[in-house]
């Protein structure tokens, strides 16, 4: 059971980790412009949104478990 318990609390830390990347990315993107490694950051979480709104009722659906799986 502790070994459950310290894969699943080393997941939540790497998933904070690359929460906190993806938002740095995000600013970086919308400050800098054209910067290496992060300049389609924000494209590519637009085209996301863009995807889920034109599924309808099946984006929705998945928008609802990807803000679940975050919380």
């Amino acid at each position: 059971m502790k070994a459950i318990a310290g894969l699943t609390s080393i997941f939540d830390s790497l998933t904070k980790v690359v929460i906190s990347l993806l938002a740095l990315g995000i600013v970086v993107s919308l400050l800098g412009g054209n910067v290496p490694f992060v300049s389609g950051i924000a494209s590519n979480i637009i085209g996301l949104v863009q995807s889920l709104g034109d599924a309808g009722i099946v984006g929705l659906v998945a928008a609802i478990i990807i803000l679940n799986l975050y919380k």
